[in-house]
């Protein structure tokens, strides 16, 4: 990962437009690609991003130009670097679920089928580079569908999983590859965002799964 702090201005330019003016920022490139602009105001939400796949080039005058496989670009204009630092971070372990999500994960997995008929599981905790998809499985056209769950679904759990459908779409023998979204409530600001990405959306009853009532899934 490298890490700069600079004053700075930033010019998205894609499906549309915006422009961050001069002000000290934190600037985040990552081992995968992803390029992300922060201020030291509102916790972990970056101002702009790209995110992987997409190529960085550091042009003359101090000006960065981020471009996606879409064509969009990221603009930085570099006025004074503060600091500048790479650092090797490694593989990440991941992040260990708490008990009502690993339940869920397990028990979606051993009824894989109650996503659809002729559904099949291929593993779970199937793992990545940056780190493990919940269920990767089949449905019943054949198709590999990666499954992220969780327990309270918001726009990071959305972002987790295009982050794993970029990836998993690089593998021929994969591809295509789609998601689904899985989680007891979904929020409707990552309902909005999974359906604008191609994302089906699934909200889990923990004691339906259980076989304490109906046992079936409401598919959106």
């Amino acid at each position: 990962m490298r890490l700069v702090i600079a004053r700075c201005s930033v010019d998205y330019a894609g499906r549309l437009t915006a422009h961050l003016p001069s002000a000290p920022r934190l600037i985040l490139v990552k081992a995968d690609g992803s390029v992300s602009i922060h201020a030291d105001d509102r916790a972990y939400k970056p101002l702009n991003w790209m995110s992987p796949p997409c190529t960085l080039k550091e042009g003359d005058g101090d000006v960065w130009t981020v471009v996606n496989k879409a064509g969009e670009k990221l603009i930085i204009t570099m006025e004074e670097v503060l600091h500048d630092s790479s650092h090797e971070l490694g593989v990440d372990p991941g992040l260990i679920k708490d008990g009502v999500e690993a339940h869920l994960q397990e028990l979606l997995a051993d009824r894989i089928e109650t996503l659809g008929d002729g559904w099949t599981l291929i593993r779970r905790e199937y793992p990545t580079a940056i780190g493990p998809v919940d269920i990767l499985c089949r449905d019943s056209d054949g198709a590999t569908v990666a499954v992220e769950i969780k327990r309270r679904g918001e726009i990071d759990g959305v972002e987790q999983l295009t982050r794993y459908l970029e990836l998993l779409n690089r593998d021929p023998l994969l591809a295509p590859v789609k998601g689904i979204f899985a989680a007891q409530e979904i929020k409707p600001q990552a309902r909005v965002l999974a359906t604008d990405r191609g994302i089906g959306c699934v909200v889990l009853d923990y004691d339906a799964l259980r076989g304490i009532e109906d046992d079936k899934l409401r598919l959106f």
